[in-house]
């Protein structure tokens, strides 16, 4: 079966999602590290892949495809077998739902947090630190009714919030309160296939 090409940066959650269903769907992967410390992702070679300059992208025999989202969407319905994406109205409704918080809440929150410890940037950590409290807070509560996100099943929900919650800590986002958010992480981690980000010794990391 041939690979596909991941343009990615390790320590990137976005990145990090679309190798996770990579590897939870057994699929040939080919990793192509795009350094974003020295601005290879603004150069016209990748620009040329994704204009927004951003990773991840990927190369799937041609069909080449950026945002995270969108590629976890791709794959599931292509090689997914009728799995991580629900088909029915309300299923997958359920799944988009949990698309728009990694997009904006967890994006804002423990990703946003993680951005100032881990790569140096210039946001307020007590806004960010807040803000990912409050979804947290909201997360565990619905964690505490189902396994999983979006139902009874594992599915892109997961697999769109999981990178950013479990390296919460590195961006000073303590999991201490949050059982049920700690035991799903375990149920993702314990997916065959599953592949975890690379820790950084950043925020509570330091101590952990």
């Amino acid at each position: 079966m041939h690979a596909i090409k991941l343009y990615n940066f390790p320590r990137s959650g976005h990145a990090h999602r679309v190798e996770l269903m990579l590897s939870l769907l057994q699929l040939p992967t080919e990793l192509i590290l795009v350094d974003l410390a020295k601005g290879a992702h603004k150069q016209a070679d990748f620009l040329a892949l994704n204009p927004f300059g951003q990773v991840p992208v990927i190369d799937d025999q041609g069909v080449v495809l950026a945002d995270s989202n969108a590629i976890l969407v791709y794959l599931a319905q292509k090689y997914g077998n009728g799995h991580w994406l629900p088909s029915d109205p309300l299923g997958a409704a359920k799944v988009q739902r949990w698309l728009s918080v990694a997009a904006g809440p967890i994006a804002f929150g423990p990703a946003r947090a993680r951005l100032i410890t881990v790569f140096g940037a210039p946001h307020n950590a007590q806004e960010a630190i807040a803000y990912a409290h409050s979804w947290l807070k909201l997360i565990d509560q619905e964690l505490g009714t189902t396994p999983y996100l979006a139902g009874s099943a594992p599915s892109i929900a997961d697999i769109a919030a999981y990178s950013y919650i479990a390296h919460a800590p590195e961006g000073n986002v303590a999991l201490d309160d949050y059982a049920n958010i700690r035991a799903w992480l375990a149920r993702v981690e314990a997916l065959p296939g599953f592949v975890g980000m690379p820790r950084t010794v950043a925020g509570l990391q330091k101590t952990a």
